[in-house]
């Protein structure tokens, strides 16, 4: 830590960001995200670890792959001294280097604090759980067992083939340790097999390589030093990989573990409101999806609680209150504190929650929906209504959105009834800075898959797009979209609006819920690999 000029100290971490899974990430790296104003991460940092951060959090990604650098190490060491000052400038903050695996370990995380140091800046470590011992784990393989291997080495296998010289002492790697892990060596894999055994490892010996290991996408491939290298040639196998070498690779058989998920291999972008995405992300990491999250909403207040106060005033005349969404149940009851009343003012009312999730919404503040419809939608909820007895000048109160579709009132107040519309939120594009690294993944071609909860994530997904590429249109910017990425919808009304924009829907919700979107998006997936099966 280095004293600034300001009001605050200027703080510098280079945080391991462990091997993959978001769950392996530390707490104190996660606690250090959660205060970043600067993060710069890389290829091998999971970009699920950058959703603590503050939505004004700058997000630098100076993402490396093998031996094609995307940015130098040179230029990161100079980028983190850069901002280490435009920090200590502005009277301090937090800048955070997010490292994949350990810091110390392969990272080059040495060079970074050095550069550091020798700018006279101060950086502390927060170490990672690395690759080497994570990955063989969920391949079932322990890097120690008592009788096979008492010594584990780390080793890169990252160096260049062409080399006149190795900087490896083979022999001594080859006879000084049970357990050898190579980092990045999968291009080099022939090198390290014919090193190994010419230094004197049996060419029996078992060998397995564990690509993208801790992740949804995991996959491990065994053989031993004399045929791994065409078995990985044979299946394509790339890396990112980990290369393990000894008797302990042969105990996978019996003790491997993890088994990917009904979603493992597809890349799920989610554009749930922030607020909303987690729960959504988390099911579909269950299933083994990679999840790339782009809030394509942020739920702010409206623009006036006028319409709302004016109906909380006089709640005790409502003989029906209808809910259509979560927010909508969490402005109105922000409201109704705010008045001095709690759930006890809508006992003259009788409740309707258009779903599940806002049902559940209701009941985490004491309220039990008396009516939830099977099908999950506007209309559904005034069937509920007339079937209960709604009359002709009875009092409806709806809290919900400013921009909600006016179908469900104009139902109601065809029956006669006097309905209040109490706009409690609103939706709204997010910044584009927040969103633009997830964007520019998308569009890249890493996601396969995005999936909408409501007409506006989809109006606004495009306006992101169009933004992020300066499109003149809408038209320009799906057409701008990759060509095989798809859409799923949580319902019929998302599905039309998407289908207007030129969305290609390839799934949609049986059930107008999460849930329902999470199914749909399993059952699409299982089409797709059925149809490449056949192909094959």
């Amino acid at each position: 830590m280095s004293a600034s000029t300001g009001t605050r100290p200027v703080e510098v971490h280079l945080v391991g960001a462990g091997p993959g899974d978001p769950g392996l990430f530390t707490v104190a790296g996660a606690a250090l995200v959660a205060r970043a104003d600067v993060i710069v991460y890389d290829y091998l940092a999971n970009p699920a670890l950058l959703e603590g951060a503050k939505p004004s959090a700058e997000r630098l990604y100076v993402g490396k792959r093998g031996f094609s650098a995307h940015v130098a190490q040179d230029e990161i060491n100079a980028l983190l001294v850069e901002k280490a000052r435009e920090l200590e400038a502005r009277g301090g903050g937090v800048l955070v280097r997010l490292k994949g695996g350990d810091p110390f370990v392969f990272g080059r995380g040495g060079e970074e604090a050095l550069a550091l140091a020798d700018a006279g800046i101060a950086c502390s470590v927060v170490p990672g759980v690395t690759s080497g011992v994570a990955a063989p784990a969920f391949a079932g393989i322990p890097v120690t067992h008592r009788g096979l291997a008492s010594s584990v080495a780390f080793v890169t296998g990252n160096e260049d083939p062409a080399k006149a010289e190795t900087a490896i002492d083979w022999e001594g790697v080859a006879r000084g340790a049970d357990t050898l892990c190579f980092y990045m060596g999968v291009r080099n894999l022939p090198t390290v097999a014919r090193r190994l055994m010419e230094a004197g490892r049996a060419a029996d010996t078992p060998v397995a390589l564990v690509r993208w290991g801790t992740m949804p996408g995991q996959e491990v491939l065994e053989g031993t030093l004399s045929n791994i290298a065409e078995r990985a040639r044979a299946e394509g196998f790339q890396a990112p990989a980990v290369i393990v070498v000894g008797q302990v690779a042969g105990l996978r058989a019996r003790l491997a573990w993890y088994a990917p998920g009904p979603l493992a291999g597809t890349a799920v972008a989610v554009t749930r409101a922030r607020t909303q995405v987690s729960g959504l992300a988390a099911q579909l990491r269950g299933l083994g999806a990679s999840v790339l999250e782009v809030p394509a909403i942020d739920v702010v207040p409206p623009p006036s609680y006028e319409e709302a106060d004016a109906a909380i005033a006089r709640i005790t005349g409502y003989r029906f209150a209808v809910f259509t969404s979560a927010n909508g149940v969490e402005g109105f009851f922000a409201r109704l504190g705010r008045a001095g009343l709690d759930a006890r003012a809508l006992a003259c009312a009788r409740i309707a929650a258009i779903g599940p999730a806002t049902a559940a919404a209701l009941a985490a503040r004491g309220v039990r929906a008396d009516f939830v419809p099977v099908e999950h939608r506007a209309e559904a909820v005034a069937e509920c209504l007339v079937e209960a007895g709604l009359a002709s000048g009875d009092w409806v109160l709806i809290p919900r959105a400013l921009e909600a579709r006016d179908v469900l009132p104009a139902m109601l107040r065809a029956r006669g009834a006097r309905v209040s519309v109490a706009p409690v939120y609103r939706t709204v594009p997010p910044a584009l800075r927040s969103v633009e690294d997830a964007l520019s993944r998308i569009l890249a071609g890493e996601a396969d898959v995005v999936t909408l909860t409501s007409s506006s994530t989809a109006r606004n997904f495009v306006r992101l797009v169009r933004a992020r590429l300066g499109c003149a249109s809408d038209a320009e910017a799906v057409a701008a979209l990759p060509a095989g990425l798809s859409f799923c919808s949580i319902g019929p009304i998302t599905s039309d609006t998407a289908r207007g924009l030129g969305l290609p829907v390839a799934a949609q919700a049986d059930a107008y819920t999460a849930a329902g979107l999470v199914d749909a998006l399993v059952r699409e997936r299982a089409r797709v690999a059925r149809g490449r099966k056949a192909e094959d």
